[in-house]
């Protein structure tokens, strides 16, 4: 999938031909969505489309994102078509791998125009990656209106360029000013996938679901789809110290180094490890506590989920925004950080005091679900068709 330049998309979301003459031209409305990566950027995007798609029918809706990118993958699966840049961003360990990037985005922005030409947008939405910048950047010349989901607290700085023009940006977090130009910015949150936002599932569904028991206290801890390396060598190390509290974990580890992980619970009736989790919903309900690193998606979860949670975020992260993101919360006393380089010492003994303080645990729980949004896909959904109509 990953080399496929476009994926054919179903025409539920497509319908080709005259519509019910969206934003007064005859036809209907069309937005391209520009942007992916990681789960942080595809997730909502795939649920501003959903929105978008339930408010008009007929709507037309393309992706752009960049080739090799799990968004090439997921895109299509979720019903939708997406065109493919062959781009990259700033390599910032090895100068020397940064030699063609030049080329790769004079080639991206021709590459851009052409489907812009083709596809003659109505707006374009951008959600962060590295498809976003050529993609806005050339309908800002063309005059489409432009669309940014800002979905961390500290914004990148593509995305604080392309905010000069943009006709709205849409946030996650207040103190977004020091970002963009004041009057654009409307605070939305981040949408989040369905089966999270709207589950009904007990504490009892999840710890039968991950054959646990539902008399002791469940640690849930995961740190994406690569893993987390200081979470996960932090575990391993105190591993016996979760049965010796009387603790459960639900462990994601991640595919790096998976089987080693998995060594190491085999055989612990109160662990259940595997290096990913699809059925998050499950996860989230069945955890009273959670060590998860900071990622705007992540963090957008746990507030729905309402989970005492412990952040580690990856000290790596562009502008460093998952400390960003972390901080925020921690200020307003929803949630307790670990710094990356001091999880090995002190991560597992905070999990091990959180879980005794009950009256620190129903704090971080009432705080963080104080900050939920369950619709924020709907209201930026309403808002471009407003603006575009």
């Amino acid at each position: 999938m990953a080399d496929n330049t476009t994926s054919k998309a179903s025409p539920l979301h497509h319908p080709h031909g005259k519509g019910s003459g969206g934003a007064g031209r005859g036809r209907s409305t069309r937005i391209i969505i520009a942007g992916g990566g990681t789960g942080g950027h595809i997730f909502p995007a795939i649920a501003i489309a959903n929105a978008l798609t339930k408010q008009e029918p007929g709507i037309e809706i393309l992706f752009i994102g960049a080739r090799g990118k799990m968004e090439m993958e997921k895109v299509p699966q979720a019903g939708y078509q997406i065109e493919g840049l062959d781009i990259a961003g700033l390599n910032r360990q090895s100068m020397v791998k940064n030699v063609a990037l030049p080329f790769k985005v004079l080639k991206s922005f021709f590459r851009v125009r052409s489907i812009m030409k083709s596809f003659q947008p109505d707006a374009v939405i951008g959600v962060g990656g590295y498809s976003t910048y050529p993609v806005l950047r050339y309908a800002q010349t063309r005059n489409i209106p432009t669309f940014i989901h800002e979905s961390n607290s500290f914004a990148g700085r593509a995305n604080i360029m392309l905010g000069k023009k943009a006709a709205r940006i849409f946030v996650a977090s207040d103190r977004m000013e020091m970002f963009f130009p004041k009057d654009k910015i409307m605070i939305t949150g981040n949408p989040v996938r369905s089966a999270i936002a709207h589950s009904t599932h007990s504490r009892a569904d999840g710890q039968q679901f991950f054959g646990l028991d539902a008399g002791k206290k469940t640690v849930l801890a995961v740190g994406g789809s690569l893993g987390a390396r200081s979470i996960n060598e932090a575990i391993a190390a105190h591993i016996d110290v979760f049965e010796e509290n009387g603790l459960q974990l639900i462990w994601q580890t991640g595919k790096t180094t998976a089987a080693e992980y998995k060594h190491i619970g085999e055989g612990k009736k109160n662990i259940w490890v595997n290096d990913f989790i699809r059925e998050m919903e499950m996860a989230y309900a069945a955890a009273d506590i959670v060590i998860s690193r900071a990622g705007a998606m992540a963090v957008t979860e746990l507030c729905v989920a309402a989970k005492p949670t412990i952040f580690v975020p990856y000290p790596l992260a562009a502008e460093d925004h998952q400390t960003s993101n972390a901080m925020n919360l921690v200020h307003k006393h929803a949630a307790l950080i670990v710094k990356d380089n001091e999880a090995k010492e002190k991560l597992v003994a905070a999990v091990v005091a959180l879980a005794k303080d009950e009256a620190q645990q129903r704090l971080l729980q009432t705080n963080i679900h104080a900050l939920a949004v369950t619709n924020a896909d709907e209201v930026v959904a309403a808002e471009i068709l407003k603006h575009i109509r």
